[in-house]
């Protein structure tokens, strides 16, 4: 086999064997009998190549892994955050970005719907939170529904539910997607009846930077957390190369892994709709404006996708570019 053959096999294995690290002795010691294996075909058949070193290296690191007690503290939670989670959303960008389309899709039937059918909205969100919101709306507190609660009540009730509806998601592929396919048309659909609402009503620039203050984080969360639940579900139904218990296995791990970063996302989305929100609501009804100056509102927005956009989409990228640079000079002399 060509030296170039090889390492396109192999590469995606070595990069994740080495910024992807596992506490499974099982795994571990499977890892290193992989890398074992490619080492000596390595030394074999290109004794004098760069990648050769590049395997040796990473067998080294998981020897002295299994072999000596070393303790790791922030350097893990670092490596975990900056390297691990990045590489294994690179690895799933395609399935992303169908669940982000899929959920667009099911907005827009909402909103195509209510514009419609009126009572379509009614069907959706239920009669008692349209007549509430209309009965704000017309005494000109649209955003009523945001004021009434404790700001801190309000923090803990948004943060459970949501991380909880999100965790229905991820492990509705157990159901091979079906219960995260519901979820995601329930949601898309009440997002887009909810929001046409407001345009309907003259209201839809006010409400963008209301409520899409925390609801940025929020949704493109919900949605992140589908995509989880779509990576159980194609680990069960497209195994590829490994069993289908293996695969299965490596799909828990890995949607499981994303629920972590989004648990803090959530709890910000939560911290921003019962004290930000929550306090733009409140002086809305008196000065007739959203509470905080229109550049406080946008930065917040635009900085909330900004993150997502970065951490999930961008740097991903970035970080496997990179990769794939050092990895071209080190087997071209």
């Amino acid at each position: 086999m060509r030296e170039g053959m090889f390492i396109k096999r192999n590469v995606d294995k070595w990069n994740q064997y080495q910024h992807e690290r596992t506490d499974d002795p099982d795994e571990t010691a499977e890892r290193f009998i992989t890398l074992v294996d490619d080492l000596s075909y390595a030394k074999t058949f290109y004794p004098r190549s760069k990648v050769t070193r590049w395997i040796n290296g990473i067998a080294a690191g998981i020897y002295l892994n299994i072999y000596r007690n070393k303790k790791e503290k922030y350097t893990r939670v670092f490596s975990f955050w900056k390297y691990e989670l990045p590489f294994l959303l690179k690895r799933y960008h395609k399935i992303l970005l169908f669940t982000f389309l899929m959920f667009s899709a099911f907005v827009f039937i909402g909103v195509f719907s209510s514009m419609k059918d009126e009572t379509f909205i009614r069907s959706v969100l239920g009669d008692g939170y349209v007549d509430m919101t209309e009965e704000n709306i017309a005494k000109g507190d649209p955003f009523g529904v945001y004021k009434d609660e404790n700001p801190f009540t309000m923090f803990v009730r948004i943060a459970v539910n949501n991380t909880s509806i999100a965790f229905l998601m991820v492990i509705g592929g157990l159901l091979l997607g079906v219960v995260t396919l519901y979820f995601m048309w329930q949601n898309g659909l009440m997002l887009g009846c909810f929001q046409y609402m407001f345009f309907a009503k003259g209201l839809g620039y006010k409400s963008i930077m209301v409520i899409w203050i925390h609801g940025t984080l929020e949704i493109l969360a919900l949605i992140i957390a589908s995509a989880a639940g779509f990576i159980i579900a194609g680990s069960i139904l497209f195994p590829g190369t490994y069993s289908r218990m293996l695969s299965f296995k490596r799909g828990i791990k890995d949607a499981l892994k994303i629920m972590i970063v989004l648990v803090p996302v959530f709890i910000m989305a939560a911290l921003l709709e019962s004290y930000v929100t929550h306090l733009m609501s409140n002086s809305y009804d008196k000065e007739n404006n959203a509470g905080l100056p229109v550049w406080a509102s946008a930065s917040i927005l635009i900085l909330s996708l900004s993150f997502i956009v970065w951490y999930f989409v961008i740097y991903p990228i970035i970080l496997h570019r990179r990769n794939n640079r050092s990895l071209q000079k080190s087997t071209n002399p």
